[in-house]
């Protein structure tokens, strides 16, 4: 965050009276966990949609065709090559 720290704010409940320490809120380390949260998420966001879209990339290429189709088109071919007629 550039150094910027926001832990030394609170808002001071009760003020410290003889030996009883002072009640404080402090909302300053809430806002910096906030922020480093975010900064984190986002980064973990920002590598998560990458391997998406490789694994995308890799998904888009055209899968073989089974094994049956193949051996059909060839008894196909052969058949055709004989001269024999196929509906």
């Amino acid at each position: 965050m550039g150094g910027v720290d926001f832990s030394h704010l609170a808002v001071t409940l009760k003020a410290a009276v003889g030996s009883e320490p002072a009640v404080a809120l402090k909302y300053g380390m809430l806002i910096n966990t906030v922020i480093d949260f975010l900064i984190v998420a986002f980064a973990i966001f920002l590598v998560v949609k990458g391997m998406n879209a490789l694994k995308r990339k890799q998904e888009a290429a055209p899968a073989a065709p089974p094994v049956q189709e193949t051996l059909l088109r060839e008894i196909r071919d052969i058949l055709r090559s004989k001269g024999e007629k196929i509906l």
